[in-house]
Formats: structure tokens, sequence, C-alpha cells
């Protein structure tokens, strides 16, 4: 197959994750005989730099030649840190997704057996969870007209309905391939944009009605993703739940770094990880491309390269498995959690749990030293180019049988 990527590093993380993400695609290539023809362009705070606007025509017109588009991340604390500012990376983002019609995006949620001790949630909760969040991505308040003074401001929300069937339709096809369950996320109790989305999605769900549809206020989501995540499958909301929901999702896996997406419309489709630039680890070689290689399997996938997904698959969870991670996934280096920054006050409980710590480093992926960005790349390259011996099948015919237990 020959396929032609645009791919945007974009900001912070983002060229470093994608460096990684490539290798991965360079070891499919190499081991199928596909052709990627990779077409570089700027977004975000680097194509202000360079352009004086965070996305050119330039580039939005490679995206539409190219089949698909990898995407690294978008942002920068210089913009962030100033709200003066009028141009924003992030604004390159949102008008690549209303040029190319990206309207859907699709984020899968997967817990992972040997990174249940990484996630602050009980165990027992999130063990073999598996769900999908449908988010709705050109619409909304993100999308509506903006307006401040220096003591006013407002945000307007605004959706059509057309807008919310056709998210919708994708959301009830995905499910009847799953276990026909859908999960309606709003605020329809206060909201009239989400009683939009609930009769409209009441609508539709009369003519799917082997599919079952709950409806659920996002303040009662965001607590039930945390207390029992197992009971959802498809979870279908608007452009901002969907991004709140997400974010608060990935403490299941871990890690956001783990997170893949893709965001797709009628035309177009676009590969990116969930996290964001992650302007702190910039440079440092402690990113977890995980999450945007596992983006990379999404797109073969949907490609029709069933084989070559597997394949990723396959090596990130050998990685995960081996414990050849980055120091997010790495619970005795993890800078991120509250447990470490109260680490004193726990200190005694923490004394108690280490001689059984000590029983399980053979199997505790946390007793290996973190892996670097491009180490965890390096090791996912060579998984994939590894010859694997096949395991043979011995069949033995019942008549056979008989003979030798007589």
């Amino acid at each position: 197959m020959v396929m032609k990527i645009a791919v945007l590093p974009g900001d912070g993380i983002g060229p470093e994750i994608l460096v990684q993400s490539l290798k991965v695609l360079k070891a499919i290539s190499l081991k199928f005989g596909h052709k990627f023809i990779l077409s570089n362009c700027l977004i975000g705070a680097e194509s202000i730099k360079k352009n004086g606007l965070p996305i050119t025509q330039e580039t939005i017109n490679i995206c539409k030649s190219s089949d698909t588009i990898l995407l690294g991340a978008v942002g920068d604390p210089l913009y962030d840190n100033d709200p003066q500012i009028k141009i924003r990376p992030e604004q390159g983002l949102l008008e690549l997704r209303q040029n190319l019609g990206l309207y859907c995006n699709m984020r899968p949620i997967k817990s992972y057996k040997k990174l249940l001790k990484v996630s602050p949630i009980k165990q027992s909760f999130i063990k073999h969870v598996n769900f999908v969040i449908f988010r709705e991505l050109t619409s909304g308040i993100y999308f509506g007209k903006k307006w401040r003074s220096q003591d006013e401001a407002y945000d307007t929300c605004t959706y059509k309905k057309d807008r919310i069937k056709q998210i919708a339709i994708q959301a009830f096809e995905t499910a009847r391939q799953r276990k026909k369950k859908i999960t309606l996320v709003d605020k329809a109790n206060v909201l009239e944009t989400s009683r939009l989305w609930r009769e409209t999605v009441k609508e539709i769900a009369q003519n799917n009605q082997d599919i079952k549809v709950d409806y659920i206020f996002i303040d009662n989501a965001c607590m039930q993703i945390v207390l029992n995540p197992r009971q959802f499958d498809i979870l279908l909301t608007d452009n901002m739940f969907g991004d709140i929901l997400s974010d608060e999702a990935s403490v299941i896996t871990g890690s956001l770094g783990l997170l893949p997406s893709v965001s797709f419309g009628d035309h177009y489709s676009l590969y990116e990880p969930v996290h964001g630039s992650f302007p702190q680890a910039k440079g440092k070689n402690i990113a977890n491309p995980l999450g945007s290689i596992l983006s990379v399997s999404l797109m073969l996938e949907n490609f029709g390269l069933k084989k070559e997904s597997f394949l990723i698959n396959r090596a990130v969870n050998e990685s995960i498995n081996l414990g050849i991670t980055t120091q997010d996934l790495n619970t005795k280096q993890d800078l991120n959690t509250k447990q470490d920054q109260d680490q004193d006050q726990d200190k005694q409980d923490q004394d108690q749990d280490q001689d059984q710590d000590k029983q399980d480093q053979d199997q505790d992926l946390n007793t290996k030293k973190p892996c670097t960005t491009s180490e965890v790349g390096d090791f996912l390259f060579s998984s994939i180019l590894k010859k694997r011996k096949r395991r043979k099948r011995i069949i033995i015919k019942k008549n056979d049988l008989n003979k030798q237990l007589n």
C-alpha cells in the first residue's frame, strides 16, 4: 500500500513523540513493504513563530491532499499566561478541524492488567474496562461567538440538529459492533443545547431499537467514570463535555500518555494522542509516546491494515508487560500524583507496603528503571521486526488417541 500522510509535530513534546511513531511506521514499512509518503507541516506555536499564524492555508491544503494526518500536540505556556494575546496555538487545531469537517472524535479507554497499580483508582473498579468516548468536535462552546470587556465576558454554545445526528449515527453504528449500548452525557436539566442533544438521540434510538440507550448528566458521569467505569461501552457527548471526560478517564489507564484518538468527518481523518503539549517535559526525552503510537495503530486498522495494527498493539502490550515504559507509568518515579507531594504524611503506610513490594519484585513492573521516550520507540521498532517462531498445533485424531490409551 502507498499512503500519503501529513505529519504535524506541533509544540512541546509533540515532535519527539512523533519521531517514535514514525519509527514504528518505518518498522511496518520494512516488514510489509508499504510505502508511507510523509509531508511535514507546522501548526500551533511553531507555526506562529515562523508564519505569524497558528496554521497556514498551505498546511491545510497539504492535509487535504493527504490520505490522513498524524498530529503531535498543540499548545505553549507563553500564550496561556497572557490573556491579552489574540492569536493562540490552539486556534490552528480548531481551524484545521473546521476546514476538514472533522466533526467526530473517538477516544478508546482501556485498562491494562500490568498498569492497574499505576492508577489512583481501586484496582477492583478498573479491571477489564474498555469503552469509547464519542466527542463532537466542530461545534459547541469552543466554536461559538465570544466577547469580552475588561469586566465581563461570554462564550456561546450553539448546536444544530444535523450535526448532532451525524455523530450520533456514527456512535450507533459503532455500538452495533460492540455491546449495543450507548450512554448520552449531557446537562439537559439546565442547558437548551443538551435538551436538543437528548431529543435528537431519542429520535435516532427509535429507529435503532436493538441498541440500548441510557442518559446521564455530566456531573454524575464524572463520578461514575471513577466509581463504576465498566458500566460504559459507548459514551456520546458534546465538545466540551467530551474534552473533560476523556482527560478524566485517563486515570483509569494510569496516564494520559496512553490514550490514542481519531478525529474524522466525511472525507478526512486525523490521528493524535489525547494528551497536550506537556511543555515541562519538552526536550527531556521522558514523554510517553504510546498514545501517539497507538494512534498509528488505529490509523492502520481503519485503512484496512489489520495485521499491521495487531503487531503494533502486541508490541505495546509487550513493552508494558516488560516494564519498558516511561516514568509516568512507573509509580516509584511518578511526579504527578498528590500522594507523592504528601509523602511525609503517608510514610507509615508506605513502610508497611515495602515488604510486600519486595516480595512482588519479580512481577511488579514498577521495580524497573523508567525508560526514555526514544528507548520505548526503539524497543517497539525491534519488537515489530522480530521474527517469532510459530507455535505448532498438535492435533490427535480420536482413533489415534484411543490406541495410545489402550
